[in-house]
């Protein structure tokens, strides 16, 4: 479980959508508020589903190899598969020119709450669903297992923590920095998101294969 979530939130922090649109919340007027209001949404939603399974399992474990085991390592199978099909599909229909997205321009306006719920409409759920499913195999009877948990959550919001409080401690130097990333994050957001959903898919089926024959 801990090297499965370990990749998932990886792949979550790194998704180049989600952080352009917060590197452009920044820049806009109350930036640093909007991109507050971003963070703390994006967090919740994931702590939220992270409390929904274990709520579900009652912080136990299933027996392995029982019906709720293998439903929860098949749900991940499937993810995986898609986001390798989906990675493949992406791939095939290169080069494209980039385009940046309609509301992009209307971020500089956005209020809170529109800022609070783009983090909700980014959030990449396949990779978000895969980590619910693997957060199935939690037992919060140990310490290990709830350090695991909260490491993942913080994991997959580690790259918006890290723009916001680097905005907030230097500002003009970091507002520089960030619009460089973004402009490389545009120019390579196909490459990116074609790497990204092939390497957590074919670890997500590697791993599931893994679970289901052992």
């Amino acid at each position: 479980m801990v090297v499965d979530l370990i990749v998932i939130g990886t792949a979550i922090t790194l998704g180049p959508l989600h952080n352009t649109a917060f590197i452009l919340l920044l820049a806009s007027r109350r930036g640093v508020r909007k991109g507050l209001a971003f963070l703390l949404s994006w967090l919740a939603n994931i702590v939220a589903v992270v409390a929904c399974v274990v709520l579900l399992t009652g912080g136990t474990p299933p027996v392995h190899h029982s019906s709720p085991s293998t439903t929860a390592i098949a749900a991940k199978l499937a993810i995986g598969v898609g986001l390798v099909l989906f990675g493949g599909h992406r791939y095939r229909h290169l080069p494209r020119p980039y385009r940046p997205p309609g509301w992009t321009g209307r971020i500089d306006n956005a209020s809170l709450g529109t800022a609070a719920a783009l983090a909700w409409l980014l959030q990449p759920w396949a990779l978000v669903g895969a980590g619910a499913a693997t957060v199935v195999d939690a037992d919060l009877s140990t310490l290990t297992d709830w350090l695991t948990l909260t490491g993942y959550c913080l994991l997959a919001t580690l790259s918006l923590l890290v723009m916001e409080l680097y905005t907030v401690w230097a500002p003009q130097t970091a507002q520089a920095r960030l619009d460089a990333l973004r402009a490389w994050l545009e120019h390579h957001l196909e490459q990116l998101i074609i790497a990204l959903s092939l390497l957590a898919g074919i670890w997500l089926i590697i791993s599931s294969v893994y679970a289901l024959v052992t």
